[in-house]
């Protein structure tokens, strides 16, 4: 019986489906703007030289060039126009995040709704550019000077034109797909900015998937280890699913009101938690900290550089903070839980929140409101904070575990993984959102109503 139903039900989103316009229109542009962004990550520098590149980013493939080149989708190694991809912006709008909770300026635009709102984003389109082209004068400068392992040189020409055309190209790839991301989310499905680290992560995976079965053929990998690799991977998306839907819902109650001969209100709501409220940050803030340290020491052992006092103590500190050391892991799960707990603070207030439950006439049964409420919101997401981090702690170890002890050349990260299921969560939303409306509005068109 419910087989039976579920087919029905199947059957009738097929048939809104096809008769939704708007949506397949919508899912056709995020498409073709997706690639359009792949086509650019192939588009090289001028003045770069692709293998010497690609031998210089592959040296650093355990550092944090590694990491932003998994979600660049490989556009880092192959020093393309969108080298930067959108990670500038995110920075920009996580720095512009952080000081509207300590800058009363900013706190008073993010009070003004949709006006305030504009000017926090035209805010962070301009930290956009200034962090962008800081970062392009840091690469070419450090191109100039980078050689493959055979000895040669990843810039042709290096000189002043070479370093102004790198700063021009990148900032205004950077840009394009700011602009990219926005019409996404405005015309197509999805978060647009979400959505080219999704595709730039997902576009590595045929290719990991083939190189492992490869591993399998030739017997460097035992079959069984690649089948429980498969399995376990299932089993973590699906526990990741279960996390990030997950909420703890707090009861308010709004108390009934009289005006004239009319009751308002009287009726429940909720306040919903979640359990991971901090989201990807912390993962990406704590890997790209321990990960910084491998990179300069990894520069600093180039061929034709003569080690210094300094450069040797960074490559004892790399070998330390190795992926898969016990410092490595101890201060990774420290700065996660660090920055889980910090992120929250920063995007949720609990002080404000009970302010607007007194302000509406809210309360929580039980609990006075005001700073009773505010204490009791804090003591909520302190457990929930405790649980989440726990929770990021586990799905980021697991990929490291695998990487180096059983040598397993697992794709995802912990980071990138979360990442790609949220995303896909999040667009699965919009469709069935988009469908449900499409559904509504035919059976108002089929009851022919007339407003009088």
């Amino acid at each position: 019986m419910a087989s039976a139903s579920d087919q029905i039900a199947a059957n009738l989103n097929l048939g809104v489906f096809s008769k939704a316009t708007e949506l397949k229109r919508r899912i056709w542009f995020s498409l073709f703007a997706l690639i359009i962004y792949r086509m650019g990550t192939f588009i090289t520098l001028p003045g770069i030289d692709p293998v010497a590149m690609a031998e210089v980013i592959n040296a650093q493939s355990r550092g944090v060039l590694g990491l932003f080149d998994v979600f660049a989708g490989g556009a880092l190694s192959r020093m393309s126009i969108f080298a930067l991809n959108i990670m500038p912006y995110i920075s920009a709008a996580i720095i512009i995040q952080l000081f509207g909770s300590v800058s009363p300026q900013l706190e008073a635009l993010k009070k003004e709704g949709v006006s305030g709102r504009i000017k926090m984003n035209q805010y962070t389109r301009y930290l956009t550019v200034l962090i962008t082209a800081l970062q392009a004068i840091g690469i070419a400068s450090g191109l100039e000077g980078a050689t493959s392992a055979a000895g040669a040189p990843v810039v042709l020409n290096p000189g002043m034109f070479f370093k102004f055309t790198t700063v021009v190209t990148l900032v205004g790839g950077t840009m394009f797909l700011v602009w990219l991301g926005e019409q996404i989310s405005e015309r197509g499905i999805g978060q647009g900015i979400s959505l080219l680290i999704f595709a730039g992560i997902v576009a590595g995976l045929p290719g990991a998937i083939a190189n492992l079965l490869e591993l399998g053929r030739t017997g460097a990998i035992s079959p069984i280890i690649i089948a429980m690799l498969f399995v376990g991977s299932v089993a973590v998306i699906a526990g990741i699913v279960f996390v990030e839907q997950a909420q703890r819902r707090i009861l308010v109650q709004y108390p009934k009101r009289q005006q004239g001969n009319k009751v308002f209100g009287g009726e429940s709501s909720h306040l919903p938690l979640k359990l991971n409220t901090s989201g990807v940050i912390p993962p990406i803030f704590a890997s790209s900290l321990l990960l910084l340290p491998l990179t300069i020491a990894g520069f600093q052992g180039q061929p034709g550089q003569a080690l210094t006092t300094g450069s040797s103590f960074l490559n004892t500190m790399g070998a330390l903070l190795g992926r898969g050391q016990p410092l490595y892991l101890f201060l990774y799960s420290a700065l996660i839980i660090f920055f889980a707990f910090f992120y929250t603070a920063v995007v949720f207030n609990p002080t404000e929140t009970a302010e607007n439950l007194r302000k509406y006439g809210g309360f929580i049964p039980g609990i006075r409101p005001g700073k009773n409420t505010a204490d009791y919101l804090d003591y909520v997401l302190t457990r929930l904070t405790v649980l989440g981090s726990i929770y990021l702690i586990v799905v980021c170890l697991i990929p490291e575990f695998l990487i180096s002890r059983l040598s397993v050349p697992f794709y995802f990260g912990g980071t990138s993984l979360m990442i790609v299921v949220n995303v896909t969560l999040n667009t699965v939303q919009q469709v069935q959102a988009h469908l449900l409306a499409h559904q509504y509005e035919g059976l108002l068109k089929k009851s022919r109503l007339r407003g009088k």
